[in-house]
């Protein structure tokens, strides 16, 4: 609607403000966004490539980001994807338990690996201090599609 004034002489036009939210360039972004996390989400697994067991056991569904400790075939520990050696893992492990009290780890070691290292590594886990410690596998149907 428009106001027309000539007190000065002159006409002069004033519009009324449309306040209405366009939501059309919102939803966008956020589509664009969703489509970004969700392409990303599956190339953010951490730990290093070892071959699993497999077991029939529940996975567990944990909202707090894991701490993996991998052990490889060849022996070589990893932190998350920090090679570690076995003199320097309780130091590690005690500073990360002085970073987080409630931490949890995870130990993946790979399938053909020798029992007796895997339990001195846990055994490395549980002299740091860090009381929740478990051990990782795959379910049967997960071996399959891993790539």
């Amino acid at each position: 609607m428009a106001h027309y004034s000539s007190a000065s002489g002159r006409k002069v036009r004033s519009f009324r403000q449309n306040s209405a939210i366009n939501v059309t360039p919102l939803v966008d972004v956020m589509l664009v966004l969703l489509i970004i996390f969700v392409i990303t989400a599956p190339m953010m697994t951490v730990g290093i490539k070892v071959d699993l067991p497999q077991t029939t056991a529940a996975q567990l569904n944990d909202a707090v980001e894991p701490l993996v400790v991998s052990i490889r075939a060849d022996g070589q520990i990893y932190i998350q994807e920090m090679p570690v050696d076995k003199a320097h893992l309780l130091e590690k492990l005690a500073g990360i338990l002085q970073q987080n009290k409630d931490a949890c780890v995870y130990v993946q070691g790979d399938k053909n690996l020798k029992y007796a290292t895997v339990v001195e590594v846990m055994s490395l886990i549980s002299a740091s201090g860090i009381a929740k410690v478990s051990l990782m596998a795959e379910l049967p149907n997960q071996a399959k599609t891993r790539p």
